[in-house]
């Protein structure tokens, strides 16, 4: 009551709404004039308006006849402008700057809390304001003016050129073909300063006429800004009761709210996510994080979900590299879909996208230049790539952005091995697409780069395996010697027939294991594909226990026979990749993955029929060791089996032949006149695979 005492209640002013000049009454915030300018002497020229971006360019007058305008800096500014002729394009006709541009902007977005007022006989008129304009001086003629000065600098370089001099100037055009615009380049485009200053450009100017302050229009205009009507029926707006009073003068911050940033489409909320079923939020994880560590994607599902049904779902969209999980090309880049910033298709940026993975799986660090060398893809592509998985470093390369996870290896070597096997066929494609050297095939080492743990040698792989080979041995021989002693006791025949035997202590084989990937780094500790962390009771190197012998033989020779049932001639290189591509076919635990040697695998082939022809090649080839060894069915039991031995002893004696000298011994040694087409069918059904 004392606060109400102090601060009474002089007058009360009755408010009134005028609705005429709705949405269509702008302030104008005029700069601070120059003396040679006020308010009496100034006049509007012209007026235009963009209604859709509420922007004005205004017209007006200088007067030059002021004391305090400098007259030469005027007519100096006019002759810079338009030089010395005068004609109907000239910015200034007098030839002194007699008039200045003011261009607008938006003084503020939200106008809906300004309002004109006008008081007038105890009465208070508020008209909605629809913009607030701030006026600002143009320069444009700076840019004219140097416009015509590059004009006449041209003009004089040109000098006395004739006419025919100038069609002799032949200049080379480059014609540039448009790409397929894609949806997100599209959408990119749209975004750009560059395409909205376009829009706004193309939007006509509305001229305008001006009215002087005591026209009799603007007097007749300014009448709108009262209320037509004083009754207070009319003006129900501002009968509102105090709390829809206060919610008028403070409404809900609507602004704020749309001011929040939008989350993208493509990217859903965690409880959004978990209502999806398990494979498809492992895709849209896997899509959005890129690389993943196991225990992390664990953690980002819930809890009580199965690690085997993830471990399942996970392997369909990502590929393991260093114990990490990455997701693959293809749910990146899909079918149809092309590279934002060069056009390329999808195939390929997959494609270049692996080969980085590859590599990754070779080394901890990858070089820009070799993968830009070798993919033969754009700069920008590149740089997508490698962000997507590692981390730049000064003066070094890429470096792989998580570390090794070694826990995952240790507890799943079932998943590493199979892993493994996919990336030997992946590395077998990218070798024929890329044409890879032996340098691209090995990893560098860094100096600075720590060895890890299960990223061993080659040498100090084979001492394990050498090691776990005399384990797996002394248990061996404690096992037969207990079965000996159980025969004993149980057969007093064979105590009298068999005194005294002993097991011949041969020195531990050390054959190396089929070498069945390019490069012992993708390994990863692992021995001919099994962990080393795995029970000694598990065959290693070759050495298996004898009830297992009998099954993998049968295994191996029928995956030989119906190789070769289908490719009747291979080289050792090529029929250890099919080999592989069947080994991550087949289920963890299987006879298989016992370790086969390349000795046990050339074994088999002459076991079930197979030939080796020794191809004469020349001296400086530069194929590897298993390409020179060609094995071949000699007898397939169909009506080509005689054309094929034939072929087969030519190219045991030459490893190049003309078709002709083909075509006259197929038919000498087979009493045929094979044509030109039936010598090709033949060659095409006996050389299939190397067709």
């Amino acid at each position: 009551m004392a606060n109400e005492e102090d601060d009474p209640i002089i007058q009360e002013i009755d408010v009134f709404l005028a609705r005429s000049l709705l949405e269509k009454l702008y302030l104008f915030q005029y700069p601070i004039r120059p003396a040679s300018m006020t308010y009496d002497d100034v006049t509007h020229l012209s007026a235009k308006i963009k209604p859709k971006q509420q922007k004005v360019e205004l017209e007006m007058a200088i007067d030059t006849l002021n004391p305090n305008y400098c007259r030469s800096k005027g007519e100096q500014i006019a002759l810079n402008v338009d030089g010395t002729c005068a004609d109907e394009t000239s910015t200034y006709s007098s030839k002194l700057m007699d008039k200045q541009t003011f261009c607008s902007s938006q003084a503020a977005s939200n106008v809906s809390r300004y309002a004109a007022a006008v008081y007038k006989k105890g009465e208070l008129h508020l008209t909605p304001l629809h913009g607030i304009l701030q006026l600002r001086p143009s320069f444009t003629y700076l840019d004219k003016a140097d416009a015509k000065h590059r004009e006449r600098e041209a003009a004089n370089e040109g000098g006395d050129s004739s006419q025919d001099e100038a069609e002799d100037d032949v200049k080379q055009i480059t014609v540039r073909f448009s790409r397929p615009e894609t949806e997100q380049a599209r959408q990119r485009r749209v975004q750009s300063y560059e395409f909205l200053q376009k829009r706004q450009a193309e939007e006509h100017w509305v001229h305008l006429h001006y009215y002087g302050l005591k026209d009799s229009r603007s007097e007749h205009e300014r009448q709108y800004l009262f209320s037509q009507g004083h009754g207070l029926a009319e003006n129900t707006e501002l009968i509102k009761s105090p709390s829809e009073y206060l919610m008028m003068l403070m409404p809900p911050s609507v602004e704020e709210e749309n001011d929040k940033p939008m989350a993208p489409s493509n990217v859903l909320s965690m409880a959004q996510l978990r209502t999806l079923p398990l494979a498809d939020q492992i895709k849209i994880l896997m899509k959005n994080v890129k690389v993943m560590p196991f225990a992390n994607l664990m953690s980002l599902l819930g809890s009580g979900t199965d690690p085997t049904a993830v471990l399942r779902c996970v392997q369909q969209v990502a590929l393991l590299v260093q114990g990490n999980w990455v997701v693959k090309s293809d749910v990146l880049y899909p079918k149809d879909t092309s590279s934002p910033h060069s056009g390329v298709p999808a195939e390929v940026l997959c494609r270049g996208r692996d080969f980085v993975m590859w590599k990754f799986t070779q080394d901890r660090w990858v070089v820009r230049k070799e993968v830009a060398a070798v993919t033969k893809l754009c700069p920008e592509d590149v740089k997508d790539f490698l962000e997507h998985m590692s981390v730049a470093r000064i003066n070094k390369g890429w470096e792989f952005m998580l570390p090794y996870d070694e826990d995952f290896v240790k507890k799943h070597p079932d998943i590493v091995q199979r892993q493994q096997m996919l990336w030997m066929g992946i590395q077998a494609k990218l070798e024929k697409v890329y044409n890879l050297l032996k340098e691209h095939l090995t990893p560098k080492k860094q100096e600075a780069q720590s060895a890890h743990p299960l990223l061993v040698s080659g040498e100090q792989r084979v001492n394990m395996a050498k090691a776990k080979v005399k384990q797996n041995y002394g248990q061996l021989e404690k096992e037969f010697q207990k079965q000996k002693a159980e025969m004993k006791s149980n057969d007093p025949s064979a105590k009298a027939g068999v005194p005294n035997i002993r097991i011949k202590e041969e020195p531990v084989s050390v054959e190396e294991p089929m070498d069945t990937s390019a490069h012992e780094g993708l390994n990863n500790g692992l021995v001919n594909g099994l962990h080393l962390a795995q029970g000694s009771s598990e065959p290693v190197n070759g050495h298996l226990p004898g009830g297992c012998i009998d099954r993998v033989a049968q295994e191996l020779k029928a995956f030989v026979s119906s190789t070769f049932k289908k490719q009747f001639v291979l080289t050792l290189s090529e029929l250890k990749r099919l080999f592989n591509l069947h080994l991550a076919s087949l289920p963890p635990g299987h006879t298989l993955f016992s370790g086969i040697s390349d000795k046990m695998l050339q074994d088999m082939v002459l076991d079930t029929g197979c030939k080796q022809i020794l191809v004469p090649f020349p001296p400086q080839t530069a194929a590897s060791p298993d390409e020179l060894k060609v094995y071949a069915l000699w007898e397939a039991g169909d009506t080509y089996d005689q054309h094929r031995q034939v072929l087969l002893e030519i190219f045991s004696k030459n490893y190049r032949v003309r078709r002709n000298v083909i075509q006259n011994q197929l038919s000498q040694e087979c009493g045929e006149d094979l044509n030109k087409q039936e010598v090709d069918r033949v060659l095409k059904v006996s050389f299939c695979s190397l067709w």
